[in-house]
């Protein structure tokens, strides 16, 4: 009998091989060296390998970890401070993210973490500035980092609705600089679970010069570039007026919409301008928790994947989105989808659930090494307990019922078990290699300070939230 690392075994499991689920049963899964070396009936497996661990999953559903390809993490440190707003980046976001710190960003990317991995993510698309520290902890918890650095031209401070932004060569320069350092440093680190790709914010927060060097940087390291792209009527505003084009339009004159790119959000692209990204090679990352919140808009994530592009689920930000659960994501983009198409047939639970495993890990560069459970792909796997109140009752004939309880049910305590690169990462409520009540108390810190420094702007703006707060709404 061959020795392994681990063998698995449970009564169902969801591979997402071919165009549907992969579903299969009775079988096991052996896993060797961070990989999945086989998976075939219990009774083959048993005959022919032993591991050194072995997961018995009695009552269990195991499905590839999700992957959340748009985050902010650490905004987390300003959950709930901007919804029901509009202007959310500069009269919702703005006043707080301006006087936050780089240690409470950081002990805000730590909470987002923690979040999302106990609600199944173990892929981890995360953007933002000051990135280093929170490479350094997605490493230690052992979760797979698909990170970029946010690169920005535009000065940061609150413009008025109309003013167009105004550009610092110095601080584009730096950030820049400081992309591609995090990219020597962290690129392929954790026998590759760490990747870096270049994050300029916007193509209305940088030069064209800037964009063009950020794009030939990207190309010749071999990575993709992480952008919102037409991410609302502000992006589009400022891009009509200084270069008389919409923003796909202009991406698509200057060469910058290829198989390179990933475009988060589309907000404001119309149909035409959604497959014209979606033929052009490029992916997409929808998020449709934040941009429900945020502008009330639903994404055209249909017409994304009808043109034959792959897309996957984002979080994005807590201030906006409010959490980090992959499992929202997928009954939201459903749900939403529904609702705008008048067709309870559009965004079925099956093809939700492939945009967080297969489809998804595709989108961010990433389908010859996660998203299915297949032999020879990393062993990244989660398994949800079936035996949850919002999982129950468990129906395999005439159908099956556990995807659309999982997606239109789940919450996200369902999950109990999470492995990356074949090691477990978390198991039963408890997160290993990291003090999670340490990182949580750290959280508390920081609320009184920051609004105490936000406060003055806050009300100057006189935004949607600052009047609740006169008004004792809030």
């Amino acid at each position: 009998m061959k020795k392994v690392d681990m063998i698995v075994k449970a009564p169902h499991f969801y591979t997402m091989g071919g165009e549907g689920v992969g579903y299969r049963s009775n079988v096991a899964m052996v896993v060797d060296g961070g990989k999945i070396i086989a998976m075939e009936d219990m009774d083959v497996i048993d005959k022919e390998y032993v591991g050194e661990e072995l997961l018995e999953l009695n009552h269990h559903a195991v499905f590839p970890g999700f992957i959340d390809g748009h985050m902010h993490t650490g905004l987390a440190i300003m959950r709930g401070l901007a919804q029901d707003t509009n202007n959310w980046m500069m009269y919702g976001l703005q006043p707080f993210d301006n006087v936050v710190k780089k240690e409470e960003k950081l002990a805000g990317s730590k909470l987002a973490i923690i979040e999302a991995i106990k609600a199944g993510t173990t892929t981890f698309g995360d953007y933002e500035i000051d990135m280093d520290p929170v490479c350094e902890f997605m490493y230690n918890v052992g979760v797979r980092g698909n990170i970029a650095s946010t690169i920005r031209e535009a000065k940061r401070r609150v413009y008025e609705p109309g003013e167009l932004y105004e550009f610092d060569k110095n601080l584009g320069e730096k950030s820049f600089k400081q992309n591609l350092e995090l990219y020597d440093k962290w690129h392929n680190r954790g026998n590759g679970r760490i990747k870096i790709l270049m994050g300029p914010q916007g193509a209305d927060f940088l030069s064209k010069e800037l964009l063009l060097e950020v794009q030939k940087a990207a190309k010749e390291r071999n990575t993709k570039i992480h952008m919102h792209v037409q991410q609302g009527d502000r992006e589009t505003y400022q891009i009509v007026n200084r270069y008389n084009k919409r923003p796909i339009e202009w991406l698509s004159e200057i060469g910058y919409l290829d198989e390179t790119l990933i475009a988060v959000h589309l907000t404001d692209a119309n149909d035409e301008e959604t497959k014209v990204v979606a033929n052009s090679g490029a992916s997409m990352i929808v998020c449709p928790g934040s941009i429900g919140i945020i502008d009330g808009i639903v994404p055209p994530s249909v017409v994304f994947q009808r043109t034959g592009g792959n897309v996957a689920l984002g979080s994005d930000q807590a201030p906006g989105n409010n959490c980090h659960n992959v499992i929202n994501e997928m009954k939201l983009v459903a749900l939403f989808n529904k609702i705008k198409y008048k067709n309870p047939e559009i965004m079925p639970a099956w093809r939700v659930l492939r945009m967080a495993t297969i489809e998804g890990a595709k989108a961010v560069g990433l389908g010859d090494l996660v998203g299915s459970l297949e032999v020879g792909k990393r062993a990244d796997f989660i398994a949800i307990d079936l035996k949850k109140p919002t999982m129950l009752p468990v129906y395999t004939k005439p159908m099956r019922n556990i995807i659309p309880n999982l997606v239109y049910s789940a919450r996200g305590d369902e999950v109990v078990l999470s492995v990356v690169d074949g090691k477990v990462i978390y198991k039963d409520g408890v997160i290993l290699g990291i003090d999670e009540e340490e990182c949580l108390k750290e959280v508390q810190l920081y609320p009184d300070s920051i609004g105490k420094r936000a406060s003055k702007e806050f009300f100057e703006i006189n935004g949607t939230n600052a009047k609740f707060m006169k008004q004792n709404k809030l």
